[in-house]
């Protein structure tokens, strides 16, 4: 049977090891088991959340809001934009499907970072579309715009704050190289983490009202599933001028968000408090992941996000590293399909990083 040409050319995207594999192939009690692979909030989401949605489970027999005004209201109020400017998706990837089938085709390109998620180029390349990434392994905006002179992308995107690294670049930088991009370009800031870099450095800080107001070929990503504690419910969302959502639309399929989805994104918005507290357990617990580093000669990568990065030297391995953690219960994210020798670790609870300190030493 044939398929799609372009599905040869495509690896498919490796999630983290989910916590029930585990317990299948090494046979170990899922209480024991700690996963700080898939970057998500170790304190899971606000009771209130949960409160909310065990609320409405009764309702599950009937289709959801397809017009999600509820959550789209919460997120115009948030960001002080109109409902019309915003778009909500099946995580912010399915977002990022939309615009790649919107924007991209055989005789197109797309302008990514080195190294950055996966999605883009899986995407792309589902299309045809020609995949041009920068030499640097930070976001470089002036490489950036150099190759956007050479190349003439139709897409290119933004990781920032950068996953799987945690680097961001800073905001006056990027509002500058955005104004030098013409108008049929269509730039994609991806700020699924922004919530953490906006709690540690206001200078990383862009915000989707910016992006409505003086741009016409941005859009801006966000997401439930980091700091929200959502990952769970795949909700993601974006935020441009009208002339950008329209089209995304007719590609977006009835009710791609569920009813429990929508109703907990809409109460995670107004917890503040409970996001407030779970990025300062993540900057006070990072610290100490950066002294881990420093004593084992370590480097690490100056992370912006709810995870750190780090590098290994020539004599450590990070797949058998990756490999050993997850044959004692922890499961970090390895790095090496990324061409890095490195460990991407999401900072848990301050129990879940001493055992991460614990057993770590023993492997490198």
């Amino acid at each position: 049977m044939e398929f799609n040409k372009h599905l040869e050319n495509i690896k498919s995207y490796e999630a983290g090891k989910p916590i029930e594999l585990v317990v299948r192939e090494f046979g170990l009690d899922p209480k024991d088991i700690i996963k700080l692979a898939s970057n998500e909030n170790p304190f899971g989401c606000s009771k209130t959340v949960q409160d909310a949605v065990s609320k409405i489970v009764k309702n599950m027999a009937l289709y959801p809001d397809d017009s999600m005004l509820k959550l789209k209201n919460a997120l115009a109020k948030r960001f002080r934009v109109d409902v019309k400017n915003i778009i909500i998706g099946s995580g912010s990837d399915q977002v990022i499907e939309f615009i790649v089938h919107a924007k991209l085709d055989e005789n197109s390109s797309v302008l990514m970072n080195s190294i950055t998620f996966a999605m883009y180029e899986i995407y792309a390349k589902q299309v045809g579309a020609k995949i041009v990434r920068t030499s640097s392994q930070e976001h470089d905006l002036d490489e950036f715009y150099e190759m956007y002179k050479t190349h003439k992308p139709s897409v290119i995107f933004i990781c920032t704050p950068n996953n799987p690294t945690g680097d961001a670049v800073d905001a006056k930088s990027l509002l500058e190289f955005l104004s030098k991009i013409d108008e049929n370009t269509l730039v994609v800031i991806d700020g699924a983490y922004m919530e953490y870099a906006i709690g540690k450095d206001k200078s990383k800080e862009i915000t989707p009202k910016q992006i409505v107001d003086s741009f016409n070929n941005v859009i801006y990503l966000g997401t439930f599933s980091k700091a929200y504690g959502l990952g769970g419910m795949r909700v993601g969302y974006g935020v441009a001028c009208e002339s950008i959502i329209n089209p995304l639309y007719k590609l977006r399929p009835p009710f791609n968000i569920t009813t429990l989805s929508l109703e907990a994104a809409s109460v995670a918005l107004e917890d503040e408090e409970f996001v407030e507290d779970s990025i300062e357990n993540n900057f006070n617990e990072m610290k100490r992941y950066e002294e881990f580093a420093l004593t084992n000669s370590i480097e690490i990568i100056q992370s912006y996000t709810n995870f750190v990065t780090l590098c290994l030297n020539d004599t450590q391995n990070s797949s058998q590293l990756a490999d050993s953690l997850l044959k004692k219960g922890m499961i970090v994210r390895d790095l090496s399909g990324y061409g890095l020798n490195a460990i991407r670790v999401t900072i848990g609870t301050p129990f879940q990083n001493d055992k991460f300190f614990e057993l770590t030493p023993q492997f490198l």
